[in-house]
């Protein structure tokens, strides 16, 4: 079984240290289980494959009712996390951390955690989803939102109109931001 470590900085993100099993051939991951998240009763809906070039710059995205599960396939990327729960003990917490080519990390992102990502070289992030795709479940917070002030160390990413678009967190109104814990 993988190393699972809680985030220490925003409630109820988990990484897994995976073990990669390596010969002449090439390697082997288990990238993952439902076993390891007990903390939710996970059903893997949906699987999806994003390719980005150097430079893309995919989020900040947020859903009320999925959680996410990403691994880095192919290059590097900087994943970038921020807690858009008001009723959290994080709210506000923002984290990144690197993943790809040089460790094999998986991230467990639960409802309501901002998620977006950097691709450092070309990239291919796979993630696993626990509902199936809903556009009506389909929410944004811009990148640059300078109370989250997430680093992203790209000055001018390359970004679709609609991550160009989304709005800050000071402009969502209060009763529309996800809960760790819904009513």
């Amino acid at each position: 079984m993988p190393e699972i470590s809680a985030s220490q900085l925003i409630e109820g993100v988990n990484f897994v240290a995976l073990r990669a099993f390596a010969d002449d051939r090439g390697r082997f991951l288990e990238t993952f289980r439902k076993e390891w998240f007990p903390q939710r009763s996970w059903e893997r809906v949906q699987s999806n494959v994003s390719y980005s070039k150097p430079d893309v710059l995919r989020g900040l995205h947020y859903h009320y009712h999925q959680v996410d599960y990403w691994f880095c396939l192919l290059g590097t990327i900087q994943v970038a996390l921020a807690d858009l729960r008001p009723d959290s003990p994080t709210f506000r917490q923002t984290e990144t951390v690197e993943i790809g080519k040089r460790n094999a990390l998986g991230i467990f992102i639960p409802v309501g955690v901002a998620h977006g990502f950097l691709a450092l070289t070309e990239a291919a992030l796979a993630y696993n989803v626990d509902n199936y795709y809903d556009s009506t479940d389909e929410h944004g917070v811009a990148w640059d939102d300078p109370e989250l002030a997430v680093d992203w160390n790209s000055a001018a990413p390359l970004l679709s109109e609609r991550d160009r678009c989304n709005p800050n967190l000071a402009d969502l109104p209060a009763d529309h931001l996800p809960r760790l814990h819904p009513a």
